[in-house]
């Protein structure tokens, strides 16, 4: 029997031993401060500068690309190094996972990326510590040097729909696995959260590890309410020692 290809679906709660806040967590950002939300809402963004002006600077403060993998993400490398199958879904947009060791093209990134900016005009792309830079040396609200357009983080914002393309491979994943691990996600969030749903469905065994209940625990074959950064690379060795792998999706 050949490996178990492991689905990893991951939200804020993977990243928060980084240093990266959750969003709707009991100490999350959302709930702070509710008008934060603003800051990545398309129509607010596009429409008023001032809110634009803030959320390079949130950005600038917090640190965007200073955040370091941490145990979890290097637990989920690990077990793709050994050879056991694994592809990563992930709500996050901190691009931890591929510095971890992930390969790009086995993190399929539903909200986008922060490591990038795009232009709403012409979507040129280029690095987010470009704009960081820009903004740092006295530009509040960086337009495109290609057309002058406004520019974004390469992230899906509220009121923006998700890539079909990376969709679509999430849900071929979410369907062919053998293991569906949800970690630090509330799976609130839809069509996203859906994919718990369609993997055990499919017949995968559907394992949730975060703190708080999800609305897809009752589907679950385990539940771990203990801390990601240790329940996480317990579980994962659990899986590192089956037969030969058989990686196709």
């Amino acid at each position: 029997m050949g490996k178990p290809l492991i689905a990893v679906f991951s939200g804020a709660g993977m990243s928060t031993d980084s240093g990266i806040p959750d969003y709707r967590g009991p100490q999350g950002l959302w709930r702070s401060d509710p008008d934060a939300e603003k800051l990545v809402t398309y129509a607010y963004y596009m429409a008023d500068p001032e809110i634009r002006r803030r959320s390079w600077r949130l950005r600038a403060e917090i640190g965007a690309l200073d955040a370091q993998p941490n145990a979890a993400h290097l637990a989920v490398a690990e077990l793709e190094r050994a050879g056991t199958p694994v592809r990563v879904i992930t709500q996050n947009v901190d691009g931890l996972h591929q510095l971890a060791g992930m390969p790009a093209r086995k993190v399929f990134e539903l909200h986008g990326t922060a490591r990038a900016v795009v232009c709403t005009a012409c979507r040129a792309r280029s690095g987010m510590d470009e704009a960081l830079a820009r903004v740092a040396a006295g530009e509040p609200d960086p337009a495109c040097l290609a057309c002058g357009g406004i520019l974004k983080s390469a992230t899906v914002m509220f009121g923006e729909r998700l890539d079909p393309e990376v969709l679509a491979r999430a849900v071929a994943v979410a369907k062919g696995c053998h293991v569906f691990i949800a970690v630090g996600t509330t799976l609130q969030v839809q069509p996203a959260a859906s994919l718990a749903g369609m993997a055990a469905e499919a017949g995968a065994r559907l394992v949730i590890v975060n703190a708080e209940e999800t609305p897809y625990d009752s589907l679950a074959d385990e539940v771990i309410r203990e801390p990601i950064g240790t329940a996480l690379p317990a579980l994962l060795a659990r899986f590192g020692d089956s037969g030969p792998a058989g990686d196709t999706l």
